[in-house]
């Protein structure tokens, strides 16, 4: 398994229309995607500027295939003037 969390302060401005994009974005690559197994879309509400997503996928080509896929450009695109930070980690489970 690969994991991807990721950290995101948006503009509480524009934090409607972010969300909008996000859980549709999130909906899609779970459904459209064969390799995505969860996409958790978090927030909390005493910090509602902060946005907290963990992404599964089978392996980071899976991961790689959603980066390139044309939902995640589109939104990636329509996201990015919405952002004020954004930070990614990445994990690969360890097995036995």
């Amino acid at each position: 398994m690969y994991v991807v969390a990721v950290d995101l302060e948006i503009d509480l401005a524009e934090a409607e229309a972010f969300m909008d994009l996000m859980l549709a974005n999130a909906e899609t690559s779970r459904t459209a995607e064969e390799g995505c197994i969860r996409f958790d879309v978090c927030t909390d509400p005493a910090r509602p500027g902060k946005v907290f997503l963990y992404e599964l996928y089978t392996d980071r080509a899976a991961f790689d295939a959603h980066l390139a896929s044309e939902h995640f450009l589109a939104f990636d695109q329509a996201v990015a003037p919405l952002l004020r930070a954004k930070s990614i980690r990445t994990f690969a489970e360890v097995r036995p």
